[in-house]
């Protein structure tokens, strides 16, 4: 009988054990990035469910890659490092998008982002927030919500066929709304993840990889619907002629 130890050695195991210590520092990073504010190590601790003398000691690591800082006080709060690590995440469509959010957000006087699917989430990876607005609706990188639920979600099923999405055995029901925007071009919703707030988004098909989606948000707009949304269509095909 091959002993415990040699079965390890081989990798025969099935299935390797998380790293506790590295899943609770994610987690810590996770806490942080939503949190309205710096955060003292008790709260933290709180909030990760460990003893302060566990969270300190994963704190000093994130604290050495610059992933989190201290301010006077002994709060923490997200670093530079992050920042730094950020740029990395879809560098090439974050390249492509920009100057389409950018003209976006200013020609229409409303937020544009990119939204990416992450499991059984939508993530906003890249935003911004017209120029000269005082009423536009923020809309932060690394905001979630789940895929089924407003535009950006509709969006990117509609890159995919029902029975392409179905394949996928994502467990997530596509949404009737996703053919329509499929032959469309773009989605619509209001009222879906924020109370009072409208949506509109195109798919961004990217090669080799999951559909991403161009969305703006806003409370109200004088400007056509439909007009608004061939204009994004024609912006998300510009960004994935970069892509090709």
């Amino acid at each position: 009988m091959t002993p415990p130890a040699a079965t390890a050695r081989t990798g025969a195991s099935p299935q390797a054990s998380p790293s506790q210590t590295l899943s609770r520092g994610i987690r810590a990073l996770e806490i942080l990035a939503a949190a309205p504010g710096p955060l003292t190590i008790a709260e933290l601790a709180d909030a990760m469910g460990v003893h302060r003398s566990v969270a300190y000691r994963i704190l000093r690591t994130l604290e050495d890659h610059s992933l989190l800082v201290r301010d006077d006080a002994g709060r923490v709060q997200p670093g530079p490092g992050l920042a730094v690590l950020a740029r990395g995440v879809s560098r090439n469509l974050q390249s492509a998008a920009l100057p389409e959010l950018t003209q976006l957000a200013n020609s229409l006087d409303m937020t544009a982002f990119v939204a990416v699917w992450d499991h059984h989430d939508c993530i906003t990876l890249v935003t911004v927030e017209p120029r000269h607005s005082g009423a536009s609706v923020a809309q932060r990188p690394g905001t979630r919500h789940p895929i089924n639920a407003g535009a950006p979600g509709i969006a990117i099923q509609s890159a995919l066929t029902e029975a392409e999405w179905d394949r996928l055995e994502t467990g997530i029901p596509y949404r009737p709304e996703a053919s329509e925007a499929r032959r469309k071009g773009y989605s619509a919703s209001h009222d879906e993840v924020i109370a009072g707030v409208s949506s509109l988004a195109a798919p961004v098909r990217v090669p080799g990889g999951r559909p991403a989606a161009l969305a703006v948000v806003y409370i109200r707009s004088t400007q056509d619907p439909e007009a608004l949304g061939a204009a994004l269509a024609e912006s998300a095909a510009r960004i994935e002629s970069q892509l090709a």
